[in-house]
Parts: structure tokens; sequence; C-alpha cells
């Protein structure tokens, strides 16, 4: 009797075989910008089925070392990476990754072409796309903010396709004292005749090996003091090594030992007089990068589909191979159901994320696009912290269908999960990025100009097969409009508690409105009901999820979270047993 090997999944040319992509691209791009960029990335998709699998293996295998000292014992701080890492540098120089955004050979719509080869390269990388993020977003901020020397200088190293002049950036942020909340930063800069020498601890510095990093710090006056919070912030750009290959003032503590991106370099360390230029005017540290975390901000999201799209890929590919109960996967019914739910997951996200691609290019070549720039604004945020919670669960579920083998670490599996985990995190946390959709309401005005272009998307779609879905859409929209004059009433804490409900109502609906529009185009065009179906779907499922928290409500929040007693002035609970519900806009 033989005996039995099940075999793994198999990916095919990942462009060919992405029907959304292709679809959105051919919405999107004219005819003859659409065959140079299908030929690109046709091309570009076979690469990652053969010599680029080689390098990522080699970068994830052999993981950065920290080598502090050399053989007699003097202090040098290198970061060991490998080869595999350095070839995928290579690559990304050579196939544009952050260039073509630059060249802008297509006008406003080279971000769509940057982002679908980005889009592809992810889980391929080894997540070599992190340095890419920081090194768009430090090309943007120089590109906004930077003086003439930055602009040829640093500036023609980030976007160049020649790897031996390329240059990849780090985003040195993260200090002890405070994650998100930069206003805590601690680093000073102090003047000095050859320009600004920088002081303090970054406590998560990522893609460390980078030539430059662009940071924050406060400058102090002759007198050694500096202006608290996040106004006293400045934005400096430095290079990590200075004309004879020594580290610029740099002292590397420790590598990180993370969850995932195991083969990103990423490292404590503390600046010791690190020579620096300013960058921007004094005390606009945190305006001024701003340009650059909203880059990394659509890096995250795309990073997130393109994860959940390799996901899905290889359980599409496994249900046609693994017999179970005297059936393929693809034969049983609930099998097939749970792989559906998971492509209208993919495509909600995908369709959030890539609008947000598309909004970027009109803004960054558009003057005139106010109206893009705001809705772009609000977009960013929802888009980045639904995609990572979309990503994470899409990732479990996606182990759960190939069943024990996704629990195995040399099937390559779990390694989907671990690189989806950081999502929510990088660039904002959930709670954080649903803060900052009360801040671009709030203090950028977006909500009205957001609710109405979208509205317009909706108002756009005629086919009778999706009218009971526009309506579910249209419905959600006037829910939420209602519902937020109600929630800021009652003050910042009952905003706060519910912003993050808020946020994922307004991302769900908003993704319902841009898939329902590229429904009605693929309907009409390529007489495909396949978005159609998952457009309903996603609208069936419920898009508002909104309540006003009470102050009976956030008391009980504060027992159950932080295990606290209910406060003896609430009132008492019904003989039932049973809590208040908390104040809902149905």
């Amino acid at each position: 009797m033989d005996e039995f090997f099940q075999d793994g999944p198999v990916l095919d040319n990942q462009f060919e075989s992405d029907r959304l992509l292709r679809s959105y691209l051919r919405r999107r791009l004219p005819r003859e910008a659409y065959e140079k960029v299908d030929s690109d990335l046709t091309r570009f998709a076979h690469r990652l089925l053969t010599d680029i699998p080689a390098m990522a293996e080699d970068a994830q295998r052999n993981e950065p070392r920290l080598v502090q000292y050399d053989p007699w014992g003097r202090r040098i701080d290198r970061i060991e990476v490998s080869e595999g890492w350095r070839q995928l540098d290579r690559v990304s120089a050579e196939e544009g990754m952050v260039a073509i955004g630059y060249e802008r050979a297509l006008g406003s719509l080279s971000r769509l072409h940057q982002f679908a080869k980005l889009y592809l390269f992810n889980p391929s990388s080894a997540i070599y796309t992190c340095p890419l993020a920081m090194t768009d977003g430090a090309a943007r901020a120089i590109e906004v903010h930077g003086d003439e020397a930055l602009r040829q200088g640093a500036y023609q190293r980030l976007i160049t396709r020649d790897p031996t002049r390329f240059w990849t950036s780090g985003q040195w942020m993260t200090e002890r004292s405070g994650g998100s909340d930069v206003g805590q930063s601690e680093t000073v800069a102090r003047r000095q005749d050859d320009g600004f020498r920088l002081y303090g601890t970054k406590w998560f510095t990522s893609a460390t090996t980078s030539q430059m990093a662009m940071t924050l710090a406060r400058i102090e006056d002759e007198s050694g003091t500096s202006t608290p919070g996040s106004r006293g912030l400045s934005l400096f750009y430095l290079e990590t090594r200075d004309h004879q290959g020594r580290l610029n003032g740099i002292r590397i503590h420790r590598l990180k030992d993370k969850l995932g991106t195991r083969a990103l370099p990423t490292a404590e360390l503390t600046l010791e007089s690190t020579l620096a230029r300013l960058v921007g005017r004094p005390g606009r540290g945190v305006a001024n990068i701003t340009s650059l975390v909203n880059v990394k901000r659509v890096y995250n999201a795309i990073s997130a589909v393109a994860l959940m799209r390799r996901g899905l890929a290889l359980a599409r590919d496994y249900a046609h191979r693994r017999r179970a109960f005297g059936k393929l996967l693809c034969e049983h019914p609930l099998h097939v159901e749970t792989l559906g739910r998971l492509e209208v997951q993919f495509q909600a996200a995908f369709h959030l994320a890539f609008h947000c691609v598309l909004l970027m290019g009109r803004v960054e070549c558009d003057q005139s696009a106010d109206e893009a720039a705001v809705v772009l604004r609000l977009l960013t945020p929802l888009a980045k912290l639904t995609t990572g919670k979309q990503s994470v669960a899409a990732a479990s579920e996606t182990l759960e269908l190939f069943g024990g083998a996704g629990y195995v670490e040399d099937t390559g599996l779990p390694q989907l999960l671990r690189e989806a985990q950081v999502l929510p995190i990088w660039e904002g946390t959930t709670n954080i990025l649903s803060l900052d959709t009360l801040r671009a309401i709030e203090k950028d005005r977006a909500f009205e100009p957001f609710l109405r272009y979208m509205r317009e998307r909706l108002n756009s779609v005629s086919h009778a097969e999706l009218a009971g879905a526009k309506e579910t859409a249209l419905q959600a929209f006037d829910e939420i409009e209602a519902f937020l004059p109600k929630a800021l009433s009652d003050g910042r804490a009952a905003i706060e508690t519910t912003a993050r409900d808020f946020a994922l109502s307004l991302a769900r609906t908003t993704a319902a409105a841009l898939m329902l529009e590229h429904a009605q185009w693929s309907l009409e065009n390529e007489q495909d009901h396949r978005d159609a179906i998952a457009a309903r779907r996603w609208c069936a499922e419920g898009l508002t999820s909104l309540f006003v928290a009470n102050p009976r409500h956030r008391d009980e929040s504060r027992s159950l979270g932080l295990d606290e007693p209910l406060h003896e002035n609430q009132p008492a609970v019904p003989q039932n047993g049973a809590s208040p519900a908390p104040q809902t806009t149905a």
C-alpha cells in the first residue's frame, strides 16, 4: 500500500489570476496606459515565482544580527543582514518600487501603477515593503518641506532606479516616553557651527541599516530649555554614517525580538551628538511629518490587502488538492462558503486601500484637487484601521482552512498571521486612528465633503441588481450623519468612547459605496456579476454599529475593563439582572 503525502498549495502568476486587481486597473487606466502597466505587472509577477522567493527565504532564514564590538574590543555597532535582504534592496531599486510614484510617467495615475506593484511584492518580499514605505514617506516629506540641497541630494537617491545609488530611509519617532504620543518625545537638538546635533534615545527604529532617517527633536535655546509638547518638536534629516563609514553619533543597544517582520532590522538606539539637518520650519515637526506618515499609512493598508489576497490564493489552490471525508475541500459547501466570505472581506479592504492610492495621486499631481485632499484626509485613517483589523482576522481564518498544516511553521503559513499582526499597530493603533478620524472631522472639517463625495459614488449606481444594496448604503450614511451631532453633544468622553465603532461604521459604509460603484462598472463593461455579489453580501452583513455612550455605560465599562466597582450614584440594576442597554440611533 502506497504511503499518502499531501500536496501543498502552489501559487500561479499572482497578477494574471487576480481578477479584481486587473478589473480595477482596466477601469481606472486609459487603454494605452493599462497595456503598459499590464505588461510590467505580468512580467514582475512571473519574477515573484522565479528569483525573488529565494531572496526572501534567505532573508527570513538569516535574521539580522548585531555585532557591537570588533575583535579588538572597539565599539562598532554593526548590524549584519543577509544576502537575500541586500538582493531585495537591489530588486526594489531596479523595479522602481519607489521611483514609479515620483517619475509620474502616468501623471496622477502613477501611484496606482506603483502600489499595484507593491501589492504584488509585499507577501513575497520578507516585508521589504516596510523600508520602502519609510523611503517613500521621506521622499514625499523632502519634496514638500525640504530645501534645495535635500531635493538635489538625498531625495534623488530615494527615488532612483540605480541600485548602486539607491537609499532607503528609516523613521525614528518612537521613544520610551511615548509611542503614538510623540508630544512626550525627549530627544533634543542643539545648534552647532556645522548644523544641529541630536541627543536622545529611540526605543523602536525600523530599517535601522538604512543610509538616512527622519526623526523628531526639540530645539534647545541658549539656556538649554525647549518648548514642551508636540508644538516644540521639529523635523530633522540625518545620515546614519559619515563620509568615512563611521556611525554618525549613533549607539545601537539591541535588536528587537519581534513576533513577525523578523527579517527587518529593528533596533533600540541612542543619538549622541548626531549631526542632523532641520527640515521645514522649527516647531512644525508634527505637521511636517504628516506627509510622511500618511504615505506610510497607505502602504500599511495595501500591505494588509496584499496579505489577505495571498492567503486566499493559497487556500483556493489547496481546496482543489486536499481531500477530506471522501471529497475535495472545494466540494464541501461550508468550506466554499468560508472562502466566499473571505473574498467579500478582501474586496471591501481592496477598495478602501486602492481608493486612497487613487486620491493620493490626484492630490500630489493636481494643485486644484481640494476635494480629493479633504476626502483623503478622512479616508486614510479609516482605510488603515479597517484593513489592519481585517488582515489579522483573515490570516487567522486562512490558517484554519488548512487545518493542522496551518499551524506548522515549515509550511510557511503561520508567517501570514505573524506578518499581519503588526498592521493594526504600525502607523497608529485602531484606537489612535479612530481618534484621528474625529480630528479630521472636527479640525479639518472633512465630514460633510466626505459624505457628499461618497453619496455621489452611490448615486451613480443605477443597475437593478444593486438597487437594494445601494439603498442600504445610503441609509447607513444617513444614520451616521444623524448620529454624529448627538454623540458630540454628549461631551468628549462620550464621543471618544464610541470613536472606534463610529470609525468602523463609516469605513464599512464607505467600502460599500466603493464596491457598488465598481460593481456597476463591471456589470456594464465586463458583464461580470461577481463584484455585484460581493457588494450585496457586504451590505447585507450590516454596515453600522453605533451607540451613544451615556455615563452609566462608561461607568460599566470601567467596572468591566479596569475591574473597578460601580460608582454609588449610578442607577440600580433592573431586577432581572440586565444592565440598561446603551442608547442607540436605531
